[in-house]
């Protein structure tokens, strides 16, 4: 189970986002994960990374830029289907996405993995590549139980969990309303205040952004969701998950942004033990990208 709201805008106002992106992961507190980090392997992504035996080097979530072109890519799990025999890991999706060079960009990755996408157990994949400024940016959502490929426009509030865009979650429908009321505050009080208030706009929104996250309200009940998920239904309900006898949440908070210089801020909390009341490990990466440099 995991959520993700984002708002992209390749040309945005002076002060403003090209990407503003809220995330949880919710995983098994036990499952060994890397924090967010500089990518050893591809040095102009960077995000957390899957150390589970057999599933090394896959992450959920991921942001890549080069050569003024920023890959952003999501996994997201499709709640309640069957799994494939055999079925292979599918962390590696986000991985392969945004490490890749300019030779693959969204719509050909995509056209692959849509073609060769019933081998994994059940997901939703968000891609977005921003690029030049006179363009606007590329928004999919791909899934494989059935295999569909959807388009969005720049410019909007989007929000998807662990269910069909068609049928969303009501902490889905919920959570994304709230961040677009973030989103649009942010957006008002960027137009009326000068530049010298742009660092604790910015500030404020982080914080909004990260209290979205931590909501521990559940939206229940939700039919859709008893649907995928019988047992444990009014537990992933929230957008804050905890489901105490399984050991299982929301043990990762992330909050992305790229501002109109392609300055990057990667913004993560994550639990440092098995108790999701105990410590968390605070990250903030800062990254100035540029158009000729990684």
């Amino acid at each position: 189970m995991c959520v993700i709201f984002f708002y992209v805008n390749s040309n945005p106002t002076s002060g403003g986002y090209k990407l503003i992106l809220a995330s949880n992961r919710d995983e098994f507190f036990a499952r060994d994960t890397q924090d967010a980090a500089k990518w050893a392997n591809a040095e102009h992504v960077y995000g957390g990374i899957d150390l589970e035996p057999g599933r090394e080097g896959g992450t959920w979530l991921a942001i890549g830029g080069h050569g003024g072109v920023f890959k952003i890519g999501a996994l997201l799990n499709l709640t309640g289907e069957p799994k494939p025999r055999n079925a292979v890991g599918r962390g590696m999706i986000v991985s392969n996405f945004v490490s890749s060079g300019d030779e693959c960009n969204i719509k050909t990755y995509n056209a692959e993995l849509l073609a060769d996408c019933t081998k994994y157990s059940a997901f939703n994949f968000v891609s977005i590549e921003i690029g030049d400024s006179k363009r606007p940016a590329a928004i999919t959502l791909l899934s494989n139980s059935p295999p569909t490929l959807e388009h969005f426009a720049d410019g909007k509030c989007y929000g998807f969990g662990n269910s069909l865009d068609a049928v969303p979650f009501q902490k889905v429908i919920n959570g994304r309303q709230r961040f677009q009321n973030i989103v649009e505050n942010f957006n008002k009080k960027l137009s009326n205040s000068p530049m010298e208030g742009a660092q604790n706009l910015q500030n404020e929104l982080v914080t909004n952004l990260k209290n979205l996250l931590k909501c521990k309200q559940k939206f229940w009940p939700d039919a859709e969701l008893q649907r995928r998920a019988p047992n444990w239904g009014e537990h992933l309900s929230a957008l804050n998950v905890n489901v105490p006898l399984a050991n299982y949440g929301s043990r990762t908070h992330t909050v992305i942004l790229v501002d109109e210089h392609n300055k990057m801020h990667f913004y993560e909390e994550t639990m440092a033990g098995l108790d999701p009341e105990g410590e968390w490990r605070q990250t903030h990466i800062e990254k100035n990208y540029s158009q000729n440099h990684n």
